[in-house]
């Protein structure tokens, strides 16, 4: 008995003493912490934003959207879900808490934290993140000392407008505007319990993001409601009914450029804890005097306009009536998907001709803006005018799957059902966002490499840590010398083509223009533009879809045309780089005139007498030798009223030899310039003559061409009648 005694005063002893020491390191570990109930009122969880030149941008956004009188069910929907026993523990839920402690040291993990509301706010608003036994026990000393001196709604109210609910929404009033466009004071119970259940992880509960992972949380929130006795099972019922937001509410304050600022933080911290943060700074490419330049667009119809900055690769202006939308592409696809690929390719140069004819390709029959020419263009007068049939002919060549994979490494994948010859033309069903384009082009200006844009340059917190550095991801779409050629064929595009508009800028620029449309009329309508430094891209048409007056070369290239003056008012851009694998040569003129063949011209070639074109230095095109070797087809030889007749096929710059043999006798007849024809009447009756005609040029002598044999008759009965 003594023993037993002795053993149990002996362990209460131990436990005595460890429960001592644990009090000892409690009292120790958070000595000095207070809580602070300006923290609580003004809590630090927010966004403040910067400029391109580090200056505060007026619109700061913070958690300070404030609610002072929510419906009941609004903070019964986070009590539900985050903290059923709120209203009956002190701040610590020792049930929850030890049974957490218990599946945390059989899983050797923090996997649960089993922290209250009260706790929750407490993380928020005077702690930071981290997971570590110390930040533990102040919570739980900040918590009990909360507790003490707020009544529970007190603590419930503070903590709705201290927590994150993703997409940038901090506190329940940013969310209840962000996710349904009201007050929080206006929230039904539907709503209130689709904020409680995204808390937990607003990223994968979001139902912009997931809406079939958001619904079964959000109908969970309302079974535990039920469950807990705080609304009955007709208001479950009815809840449940009510749909999702599809899309963010529009927002009644803040640019397009802010808000896209926001979409792009949203995506780098989808689930961060805002006590972790603290405020953060958030420093953009964003040029005020640009964004004013974009923000003075005109016309009556919506648009969105972007001006992208080509060495920074951020995004320095953002104007927009519809945020950025994914539409129809229109034209501005054919540099990325046709021609910049098929040079790549090897399958086209500046100079290839194309026919601009009706095709019937498989079933697609695509017509020209104004109706087809029926006649060869080269590729460079195609891209410059944007002929819709030279493009989809060129893409059935060189395959719509390898076109789109060139689309794909430029950040714009292509669903499979769009991998069609329409494409061209910007044929799909999604669309795209005129960021994607902008980086697209952007593309050119960059020999070649692709860097997508950001408007955010890098994030700190309030201690000045970095959390976010813009890291340039580049990637060689494109050779230099493919994206010089393309630079070239879309300055022609404004000197000569549907951008024209743009030809009176005293500087280099690049453009291409589009319009997209249905027999009712044009929906969207385009201008790309840009010089080494920028892209300005303008989109233009109406949000339903309608119809509207527009085309890309009117008034979205009048809108680029004004903001390039403005943006070089004090300074032309820099020049495009130059490329030495691009030469310039000439091309025989009459080959590709008449067999719409490309041919290098001949080394011999009269100086001047063929056109020239840029071409890849790797290109091994046929060389002609119309001079070097002169040949010709077979002359067409007659006889009539007593005169043979030869008619010479006509090449410019060529010398002719005739020589006539009859009775093994050779005779000269003619030897000069081209003529229509010669005629020989120095023959006589019964007669046969064999005549051979050779081409010359200067010292070159072509392959003599023997023409068939004449006779002449000895009676002609028949005065017009022609012997051959």
């Amino acid at each position: 008995m003594k023993r037993t005694l002795k053993t149990v005063g002996a362990a209460f002893g131990i436990l005595l003493v460890v429960l001592l020491a644990l009090l000892l390191y409690y009292f120790s570990a958070t000595a000095g912490t207070r809580l602070d109930p300006e923290k609580l009122h003004i809590p630090n969880a927010g966004i403040r934003l910067y400029d391109a030149r580090e200056q505060e941008i007026p619109a700061v956004y913070t958690a300070n959207t404030r609610t002072q009188s929510l419906p009941e069910y609004v903070g019964q929907a986070f009590v539900a879900v985050e903290d059923k026993r709120f209203y009956r523990h002190h701040g610590i839920d020792t049930t929850r808490m030890f049974g957490a402690l218990w599946s945390n040291l059989k899983s050797f993990s923090f996997r649960e934290g089993a922290s209250t509301i009260s706790q929750q706010l407490i993380k928020n608003t005077h702690l930071t993140s981290e997971k570590t036994i110390t930040r533990k026990l102040k919570e739980i000393r900040l918590a009990r000392a909360l507790e003490k001196r707020y009544r529970k709604d007190e603590i419930l109210s503070l903590y709705l407008n201290t927590i994150y609910f993703g997409h940038s929404a901090f506190g329940i009033g940013q969310a209840a505007q962000y996710y349904f466009g009201k007050e929080a004071a206006d929230l039904d119970i539907a709503e209130s319990a689709m904020l409680a259940g995204i808390v937990r992880s607003p990223n994968r509960y979001s139902p912009f993001r997931d809406p079939e992972r958001c619904l079964k949380r959000r109908d969970l929130v309302l079974s535990l409601m039920k469950e807990q006795g705080y609304i009955s099972e007709e208001q479950t019922a009815r809840a449940m009914e009510e749909p999702l937001p599809l899309s963010p509410a529009p927002q009644a304050e803040g640019n397009a450029y802010i808000s896209f600022v926001l979409q792009e933080l949203a995506a780098l911290f989808p689930d961060a804890d805002s006590g972790g943060w603290g405020t953060l700074e958030v420093h953009t490419h964003y040029d005020p005097a640009l964004q004013q330049l974009a923000e003075n667009t005109g016309g009556d119809t919506d648009h969105c306009v972007l001006i992208r900055d080509n060495h920074s690769h951020g995004i320095a202006a953002l104007s927009s009536t519809v945020g950025t939308p994914e539409r129809s592409p229109a034209s501005t696809m054919k540099p990325l998907l046709v021609y910049a690929p098929a040079l790549e390719e090897n399958l086209i140069c500046p100079a290839t001709p194309v026919l601009d004819a009706r095709t019937d390709f498989g079933g697609y029959s695509p017509d020209d803006y104004r109706g087809a020419s029926g006649e060869y263009m080269s590729v460079r007068q195609a891209l410059a005018r944007s002929a819709n049939i030279p493009a989809v002919r060129i893409l059935n060549e060189l395959g719509v799957a390898r076109a789109a994979d060139y689309l794909a490494e430029m950040g714009i994948p292509i669903a499979q059902e769009d991998q069609t010859l329409a494409l061209a033309l910007g044929g799909m069903q999604s669309g795209i966002r005129l960021p994607a384009l902008a980086d697209a082009y952007a593309v050119f200006a960059d020999r070649g490499t692709y860097c997508p844009a950001s408007s955010i340059s890098y994030i700190a917190d309030d201690a000045g840590k970095i959390l976010h550095q813009q890291t340039l991801h580049n990637k060689q779409i494109f050779s230099e010398d493919v994206s010089w050629l393309i630079n070239d064929m879309l300055q022609t595009a404004v000197s000569d083509g549907t951008a024209k508009r743009l030809k009176g800028l005293p500087y280099p620029v690049c453009a291409k223009t589009g319009t997209a449309g249905t027999d009712a009329g044009n929906t969207d309508a385009y201008c790309i533009g840009y010089t080494s430094e920028h892209v300005v891209a303008v989109w233009m048409g109406n949000a339903d879809g309608t119809p509207c007056d527009i085309t890309g070369g009117g008034l979205p290239a009048n809108e680029a045309l004004r903001i390039f003056r403005r943006l070089y008012a004090s300074a032309a851009p820099d020049p495009f780089f130059s490329c030495e694998n691009v030469i310039k040569c000439h091309y025989d003129k009459i080959s590709y005139e008449k067999d719409h063949a490309l041919m290098l011209s001949d080394p011999a070639a009269p100086s001047c007498s063929d056109p020239q074109e840029y071409f890849r230095a790797q290109n091994t095109l046929p060389v002609s030798t119309r001079y070097s070797f002169p040949s010709i087809a077979i002359p067409e030889i007659s006889y009539r009223n007593g005169q043979v007749k030869i008619e010479l096929c006509q090449t410019e710059y060529y010398d002719y030899e005739i020589i006539r043999e009859n009775r093994g006798k050779k005779t000269t007849i003619y030897r000069g310039k081209y003529r229509n024809a010669i005629f020989d009447n120095s023959i006589r009756e019964g007669e046969t003559y064999i005549y051979t005609v050779t081409p010359t040029y200067q010292e070159h002598r072509g392959k003599e061409v023997t023409l068939p044999a004449v006779t002449v008759p000895v009676n002609e009965s028949i005065p017009d009648k022609w012997w051959v």
